[in-house]
């Protein structure tokens, strides 16, 4: 370890004339040393003693990152772009209980749906301005979560009494001051409260495009489902959406878009529905490329980020590379519901190039020096990416958020596989069903802490006993048999099981908070790293062993074993150099 902390400086990190020129913006900063923003006056509290020593050791002070225009870098708030305009927060409070599945939604009382409905009302009149003002995108997510609880949901999740009273209240000046498109989501049959109207009935939408997803809508409103070829056919006809006063520039409705993609959610989508929002865009930007490594696990974070526990996979890919378990990680810099910290800010905050295209990502894949990379969705799905500030404003997580977690932006010649985590029971399976649809040789979804990939050391509460337990772990693997029936002689074994951390030896221990902090994460997975024992470094190591066991990878067949080799990866000092060689090489490869 002592030669690793002493190398030069250079060998081991980016410097300024490494990182890519461009001019000052709101989202591209220049570079300080870290230690100065990891004093008191940035993070807003002392480090701890342990914290300081990784802070203060040789490689960490060359860390390069970025001084930003906002208050507190060290945040994953401060990495939400400036430029997008907020939503209402009145309506958007009224969307989490509204916008949400048959069972879960939880109808608004009186008071709070005429404050809803006179709060839509002045905004359409335009008495709303700036971050006041309620965005179609809210209008349609809304209404379309209204319009889709009187039609399909349950008695219970329908409209409550003082919801009805307000829609009698409202509706007649409602119907006179919202655009058509929102008349249309709102009413679509023309029946609301009784009062004929030809809006809703009549409406067709602008152009073929918008055209196309006003007849999906319609089926969709109603409850009902829609096929692989038809959602399909919207999205590739609707994306990317380069807005503009409420439409795009093919002419789409924001106001439709984000009811389509709402109100497929509420509905609960079909295997046929998943597979066409996971597949749609494999091919925007060519075949994905094929890195010649042996092995090549994607992980599938929750592309929201973390808001209050620390989020280890990063450092667990670091560990994995070590041995030959090449690790392609995935996500965006910030996203909504939860806006939390993501492998995208810890990059970018230490210094690494966060711009990397999928053909950079597989020469770092390739590297005998690093072994792992991180492909942000901006560079590989453009056209998914555009929907960032929608999916802001319609509150609630659309069918994408479970299939961005299933991507493949650079594929392996040798075995590959997919880790990724899921907090809402049911969708185990259908991440499961997509894994087995890419063709990939293992798959494991998790339910870690905050619904990330993280198993956790802590003891499972007494308490908890509603849904799946966290360290649930449910999957497969390829397995070859000569005589099974399936092509290339190979059959799956699937497992279930609740990973207990304690019968692997593993002292229970709380989690580490980071509530939101960029920073701390960065420290506690360094001071791991660095072979410092504790919650942080058993984290890693059981992520990191228990994902090769059950993957069914060549070594870890037995869980000791597979958990003594992340043990040495991380003591023998190679995972930390990986990381700081990744920092470094991420801005040379071309």
């Amino acid at each position: 370890m002592k030669v690793l902390l002493n190398l030069e400086p250079s060998s081991l990190f980016p410097t300024r004339s490494i990182l890519p020129e461009r001019p000052r913006s709101s989202t591209h900063f220049p570079v300080l040393p870290f230690p100065k923003l990891c004093r008191r006056r940035w993070i807003g509290r002392r480090l701890s003693s342990p914290a300081r020593a990784v802070l203060d050791s040789a490689p960490v002070e060359q860390f390069e990152i970025p001084e930003f225009d906002f208050r507190n870098p060290a945040l994953s708030s401060s990495y939400r772009d400036p430029a997008m305009p907020k939503p209402n927060q009145t309506v958007l409070e009224a969307q989490a209980r509204v916008c949400t599945g048959p069972t879960q939604t939880r109808p608004l009382n009186e008071e709070q749906a005429f404050k809803v409905f006179d709060t839509i009302l002045r905004s359409a009149r335009g008495e709303l301005k700036d971050e006041e003002e309620v965005s179609k995108a809210q209008l349609g997510a809304f209404f379309a979560g209204m319009t889709i609880r009187a039609n399909a949901f349950p008695e219970a999740t329908q409209w409550s009494e003082g919801e009805t009273r307000a829609m009698k209240t409202f509706w007649p000046l409602l119907v006179r001051a919202l655009p058509s498109d929102v008349i249309f989501v709102a009413d679509p049959e023309g029946s609301m409260m009784g009062l004929g109207s030809s809006i809703g009935p009549q409406y067709v939408g602008n152009g073929t495009s918008e055209m196309r997803l006003v007849g999906a809508l319609r089926e969709v409103l109603a409850g009902g489902h829609l096929g692989f070829e038809e959602v399909q056919g919207v999205l590739r006809e609707v994306l990317p959406f380069q807005e503009g006063d409420g439409k795009s520039s093919q002419g789409i409705s924001e106001a439709l878009l984000s009811a389509f993609l709402i109100g497929q959610r509420m509905n609960r989508e079909t295997d046929r529905e998943l597979k066409a929002y996971c597949l749609a865009f494999d091919d925007e930007l060519g075949p994905a490329p094929i890195a010649d490594v042996k092995s090549l696990t994607h992980y599938g974070e929750p592309y929201d980020g973390n808001t209050r526990f620390f989020r280890s996979t990063l450092f667990v890919a670091a560990v994995r590379s070590c041995y030959g378990e090449s690790c392609l990680l995935h996500g965006v810099d910030w996203m909504s519901p939860k806006g939390g910290v993501t492998e995208e800010q810890m990059l970018k905050y230490m210094g690494a190039n966060i711009n990397l295209s999928p053909s950079k990502a597989k020469k770092l894949l390739e590297d005998d020096e690093v072994g792992f990379a991180y492909v942000s969705q901006r560079e590989a799905r453009p056209s998914v990416y555009s929907l960032i500030r929608i999916r802001e404003h319609i509150k609630k997580r659309p069918p994408l958020a479970t299939t961005e977690k299933v991507q493949q932006y650079v594929k392996a010649s040798g075995k590959e596989a997919i880790v990724a985590g899921f907090y809402h029971e049911g969708y185990e399976e259908s991440l499961l069903m997509l894994m087995k649809r890419r063709g990939i040789h293992s798959g494991l979804v998790v339910k870690g802490e905050e619904g990330a990939l993280s198993m956790t050391t802590r003891l499972r509460s007494a308490n908890a006993t509603k849904g799946l337990p966290v360290n649930y772990c449910s999957g497969y693997r390829s397995i070859h048999i000569p005589s099974t029936s399936e092509p290339g002689g190979v059959t799956r074994q699937g497992f279930r099981l609740e990973v207990n951390a304690k019968d692997y030896g593993f002292q229970p221990t709380d989690t580490p908070r980071t509530d939101r902090s960029v920073s701390k994460n960065i420290v506690l997975g360094l001071e791991a790293l660095r072979g410092e024992k504790g919650p942080a470094y058993d984290r890693i190591v059981l992520n990191a062993g228990m994902v090769d066991h059950l993957l069914g990878v060549d070594g870890a067949e037995d869980v000791s074993v597979a958990l003594d080799r992340a043990r040495e990866a991380i003591d023998s000092g190679n995972a930390l150099k990986r990381l700081l060689n990744y920092i470094k090489i991420s801005h040379k490869v071309d």
